[in-house]
């Protein structure tokens, strides 16, 4: 995969525990092009590499936005971004990549957990900028931890911006009955913690919501009781060879001991660049990526988190 050179331009502390990060290109030449809800992998010093949206507005190039959480109990991404990278740091990044594409519809609902406000900010951007009819609703703890608030406040579309706090009284809070009432042509995108993502879904559909009108990006993958994995062997159809995987590994980590490469990134189900077909076998997927209806088919499969319900899969490697 390419990857691009930048530098840090202004690293700014937008709320509690949150730092948007500018990055612009060390030769000067335009970034390549990003539509909303796109991410890029930004490489932090030699170990880590991590899934940021890009939080900017879409139309531009000279430069791309990001926000990042400070999370004491990441695996150590965010930490190092918040202690180790400031103004005038180079870092090495991905070109954009979208899971988490607008469609056209008549009436598109935005709605944001934390520093799940980043895809949908830019999503805003967008929307507001062809003059399509939109609402947005950011859900954070209190005002100090609403990230990108001024700016939001001075935009264009600030009528069509709604802030649901915890800590404000019963009258600011979101309420999902009323607000997801009717779905008729409406398109649903929401981003946040997991929980948060997993009651707006649930109140969705509870009121009529297909599937296909919702939309959704998660930041971290599931958590999974591990307790009862068993080991399990893969086989590569290209040569036939069959490797173990023991409990507490990962089809991953097993192939790489074998000097075999499959790409990856996030490690945890999220992003999908290790997306893999899966020609005989049952996976026991753990991947927030692939939709209920992909992942019945059993077709394909995480090998950074997912597992076997089978004794074997075999693998399009």
């Amino acid at each position: 995969m390419s990857t691009i050179e930048v530098r840090v331009a202004a690293k700014v502390c937008e709320a509690e525990g949150i730092c948007s990060y500018e990055l612009v290109p060390l030769d000067g030449a335009p970034l390549p092009p990003f539509d909303a809800g796109a991410h890029i992998d930004v490489h932090v010093g030699n170990e880590h590499v991590r899934q940021y949206s890009l939080c900017n507005a879409p139309h531009e190039t000279h430069r791309y936005l990001i926000g990042v959480l400070r999370d004491a109990g990441s695996r150590g991404g965010s930490l190092a971004m918040h202690e180790k990278v400031d103004a005038g740091s180079v870092l090495t990044i991905s070109a954009p990549r979208n899971h988490f594409p607008l469609v056209d519809a008549a009436r598109t609902l935005l709605i944001a957990g934390g520093i799940g406000v980043t895809p949908i900010l830019a999503m805003a951007e967008a929307l507001a900028a062809k003059g399509a009819a939109f609402e947005m609703h950011y859900c954070v703890r209190s005002p100090e931890h609403a990230a990108f608030r001024e700016r939001l406040a001075a935009s264009g579309f600030s009528r069509q911006v709604h802030f649901h706090y915890d800590s404000g009284d019963a009258a600011q809070k979101l309420d999902l009955s009323v607000l997801l009432a009717a779905p008729s042509d409406q398109h649903l995108y929401v981003c946040g913690p997991s929980g948060f993502i997993g009651y707006v879904l649930a109140s969705a559909r509870a009121h009529g919501w297909p599937d296909a009108q919702l939309h959704v990006e998660y930041f971290s993958g599931a958590v999974i009781d591990t307790a009862g994995d068993r080991p399990f062997d893969v086989k590569l159809a290209s040569s036939g060879q069959v490797l173990r995987v023991p409990a507490g590994r990962t089809v991953i980590q097993v192939l790489a001991e074998q000097g075999i490469d499959v790409p990856y990134s996030c490690e945890e189900g999220v992003c999908g660049t290790c997306l893999t077909r899966v020609l005989d076998g049952v996976p026991d997927h753990r991947d927030l990526y692939l939709t209920e209806e992909e992942q019945a088919a059993n077709d394909q499969f995480t090998p950074c988190c997912s597992r076997a319900k089978t004794s074997l899969l075999v693998l399009d490697i």
